[in-house]
């Protein structure tokens, strides 16, 4: 009698090259070789009948079939992973990897000191982290969970808010001593602006303000524009470049520091969400459901 599941090889090789966006980097992190990987998808698609990768010299990417094959054996996997840690036992340590994508805001000023409460919790998890602002396919790429700004398109995917951030202005002591002190908007579009130009249309995000009780959107302009790191218009501000708009959360201690100053705080009080996004509970391993269950715990919406 023939075995089942002897392919199920082929299965991880092709879970792994996807996770890891090529071939070759998949072949290294399995101490194979990239020509074995080949032949294992090779395989894995001649049994299926169906293509899964579509593959250029310079990239993979998934087709509809590949994804779908992807979310229900990563889930497959994972759920073998929980039976063998439960009949282990191991001590009732949990265990395992969560793949989580984070902007770079939240992934250099919120993240640092959950994790590290987290880890210290749970020693035996292993959290890979892409601290991007690019928003990752979290199925095609085999992200486990990611945290997200803005409000959250209808992907299928469960999201929970996190919080909402207060968003501010901000000026170095030094810029405001040579440029004055602006005190209404009007006087606002006299001063040097930092803009941060948004990746998904590559134009100035405005700036989101509150005045006399209505919202209002104001686009800044300025000779300096900065795309892909938002946080670097918090370091040209506080070189004394100009004024940015950024999180409260982001500048707070360099303002009790002296290294920057909340200005026009009459305009402030506008906010915009971050949440935590994840694929149903079904489809998670035991320690993506501990992570987050832990930042959302440890987070006031």
């Amino acid at each position: 009698m023939p075995r089942r599941f002897d392919h199920l090889g082929d299965v991880e090789a092709f879970i792994r090259v996807v996770e890891q966006g090529t071939v070759s980097a998949a072949a290294v992190a399995l101490g194979t070789t990239p020509s074995v990987l080949s032949r294992a998808l090779a395989r894995l698609e001649s049994r299926l009948g169906v293509q899964l990768l579509r593959r250029t010299t310079r990239r993979l990417s998934l087709t509809d079939a590949g994804k779908l094959y992807l979310e229900q054996t990563r889930s497959a996997f994972s759920q073998i992973e929980e039976v063998e840690r439960n009949i282990r036992g191991q001590d009732g340590e949990l265990s395992g990897r969560v793949r989580m994508s984070v902007p770079t805001t939240y992934g250099h000023h919120r993240l640092p000191p959950l994790l590290s409460a987290f880890s210290q919790q749970y020693p035996a998890v292993r959290v890979e982290l892409s601290i991007t602002n690019r928003n990752v396919d979290l199925v095609a790429e085999g992200y486990d969970l990611a945290i997200r700004l803005g409000q959250l398109p209808d992907s299928g995917l469960v999201g929970r808010k996190l919080e909402e951030a207060r968003l501010c202005l901000v000026a170095s002591p030094q810029y405001l001593a040579r440029a004055g002190i602006p005190a209404t908007l009007e006087m606002l579009g006299e001063h040097i602006c930092l803009p941060f130009i948004m990746p998904s249309s590559g134009k100035i995000g405005p700036w989101l303000f509150c005045l006399d009780g209505e919202n209002i959107e104001w686009l800044p302009q300025a000779n300096v524009e900065v795309s892909d790191d938002v946080l670097g218009i918090v370091s040209l501000a506080e070189s004394g470049l100009g004024i940015c708009q950024t999180y409260d959360f982001i500048i707070r201690e360099k303002v009790l520091r002296g290294q920057l100053v909340e200005i026009l705080p009459e305009l402030n009080g506008r906010t915009r969400p971050f949440s935590i996004i994840y694929p149903p509970h079904r489809q998670l391993s035991a320690a993506s459901k501990a992570l987050i269950e832990f930042i959302l715990g440890n987070t006031r919406a």
